[in-house]
């Protein structure tokens, strides 16, 4: 029997996302773009939020959280994405890959505890509203927050130890453009059935206490806006629901199609790279938009913002044309 050289790998080399060099150029300011938006989006939603008075609900609170979550979550993959497009090689250290393994798996696990958070949120504030401010005091606020980040912590712990347990010897190339689960164990030559099984148990455990927390909330909510009178008010409810139900459907679409494929298709890589662009990329960019971005109150809150930071700029830029013209003129 051949045994196998289990000689410690000190680094990987990411393959990225494609090879065709004409399209990495566009690649790059693509996703460079993305990130700029992602970044722009989510810390400027921390701080309207975490500063303005007029935004401290907890609807708002688990928004200023999953914007947290959403920009670590796109910053542990996408800078790496980036350097797959200008460098020959890119190569990344063991223990930096299994930190991003680490991280990855927090904030992936977080999100869709979080998203589940904020349905049970929107399920107190249309079925109870007159009790929303009782049952989700800050508190509870701060429990279910607390809960999300320990459940994706120890899921995180739980996923990088069973690798870190590995031994990898021989290819050192990872097939995708981030240390994720499934392409590392194609490099590990010795039995990876625990780490599937832990995969099954783990991602099962919280797929099915996300969705269903986030389904029985919708039932509820869905039965609860059929019997407002108002079409208007009725409009309104589902226009808040749609925007959230939106991208859970997006988000979980794209970690069902990564994580629970059957295993004849587990060869087509593309196919699975697209996937993660979509939960690693896109989705932490559309966030701040689907979110926040279109609700009334944050758009009053950032309009005056803008107004105290633009006004004052305008009105001197006006008096200093006056002066100019030799006629000094009050502007209020």
């Amino acid at each position: 029997m051949t045994r196998c050289n289990y000689s410690i790998l000190t680094e990987f080399v990411l393959e990225g996302l494609t090879d065709q060099l004409e399209l990495k150029l566009p690649l790059f300011l693509l996703f460079l773009g993305v990130y700029g938006i992602t970044v722009v989006g989510n810390l400027g939603m921390i701080l309207l939020i975490t500063f303005s008075s007029k935004l401290q609900s907890p609807m708002y609170f688990f928004l200023c959280n999953l914007s947290f979550l959403d920009l670590f979550y796109s910053s542990v993959v996408t800078p790496k994405l980036l350097g797959n497009f200008v460098l020959e090689q890119n190569v990344i250290s063991y223990p930096e890959c299994m930190t991003q393994l680490f991280f990855f798996c927090v904030f992936a696990i977080a999100e869709c505890f979080m998203l589940s958070a904020m349905a049970y949120d929107r399920y107190v504030a249309i079925c109870s509203p007159l009790l929303y401010n009782v049952t989700m005091s800050p508190k509870v606020c701060n429990v279910l927050v607390t809960g999300v980040y320990s459940v994706a912590t120890f899921g995180a712990i739980a996923h990088t130890t069973s690798m870190i347990r590995l031994p990898f010897c021989g290819d050192n190339l990872i097939r995708h453009y981030f240390c994720d689960i499934f392409p590392l164990l194609k490099l590990s030559c010795s039995s990876t059935y625990l780490n599937e099984l832990l995969v099954v148990l783990v991602g099962g455990f919280n797929l099915l206490a996300t969705t269903t927390t986030i389904i029985i909330s919708y039932a509820f909510i869905l039965a609860t806006i059929l019997q407002i009178p108002s079409a208007e008010g009725r409009s309104k409810a589902f226009t808040t629901c749609g925007s959230h139900f939106t991208a859970v459907g997006v988000f979980y679409g794209s970690m069902i199609f990564m994580y629970f494929k059957p295993t004849s298709s587990s060869s087509n890589m593309a196919q699975e790279k697209v996937a993660s662009v979509f939960y690693t990329t896109v989705i932490p960019m559309l966030n701040p938009l689907i979110y926040s971005l279109r609700n009334k109150d944050v758009k009053n809150v950032l309009r005056k913002v803008l107004e105290n930071w633009c006004g004052p700029l305008q009105g001197r830029s006006r008096t200093a044309r006056s002066r100019g013209n030799g006629v000094l003129v009050s502007f209020s």
